[in-house]
């Protein structure tokens, strides 16, 4: 059974709910850490059973540089009024802004890779496969477009505030969070430097 300070401090650094803190902790022994994990893989899970909802609302969140050269505007949809009007779900759609701006994807999904970008970009890479046989060849490759393709779109980005985590984490995190499904919708990032 966790302690009171254990579910305090699981809570804290999820922000998820008392009895999802408390499970986890049972679960995981006490353990934080591995409490942390379980509750990563169970939101997951909740946000597949989650991905057929109806997205009804949402919020339109945008983030200007301190420097005012750039800014980003992002939608963040979810089911319902109630948590499109959450502090905690503004404040995520404004860290997503920031993430745009820093880290400047050209996609949202990997699905909005066009076959024309990924074949240029292989073309690119294939120069440094010269020599190599078909095995090594095809592993080098996908390793080199995935890594590439990785910086490119926003879901498959390292959270800046933690690269321990990828942007769908953040929103899988906030499925589990707010017990409805959660969608980075569109965005959009503006510059005054090319």
């Amino acid at each position: 059974m966790a302690t009171t300070e254990q579910v305090k401090e699981l809570r804290k650094r999820t922000g998820l709910s008392i009895m999802q803190c408390q499970n986890a902790l049972d679960e995981a022994n006490g353990d934080i850490e591995k409490a942390i994990t379980i509750l990563q893989k169970k939101s997951g899970e909740i946000a597949s059973k989650k991905s057929t909802r109806t997205l009804g609302s949402g919020t339109i969140e945008s983030y200007i540089h301190n420097n005012g050269t750039a800014g980003a505007i992002v939608e963040l949809s979810c089911e319902t009024d109630f948590v499109a009007k959450n502090e905690e779900f503004k404040k995520i759609a404004y860290e997503i802004a920031m993430q745009i701006v820093a880290s400047d994807p050209e996609f949202l999904n990997a699905d909005d890779v066009t076959d024309e970008v990924k074949k240029s970009a292989e073309e690119v890479f294939s120069k440094e496969t010269e020599g190599k046989t078909e095995d090594i060849k095809k592993k080098i490759m996908e390793g080199k477009l995935s890594s590439y393709f990785e910086e490119k779109i926003l879901m498959e980005q390292p959270y800046i505030k933690d690269p321990s985590l990828k942007i769908k984490d953040l929103i899988t995190g906030a499925t589990q969070k707010f017990g409805e499904r959660v969608e980075i919708r569109r965005f959009a990032r503006f510059s005054t430097q090319n």
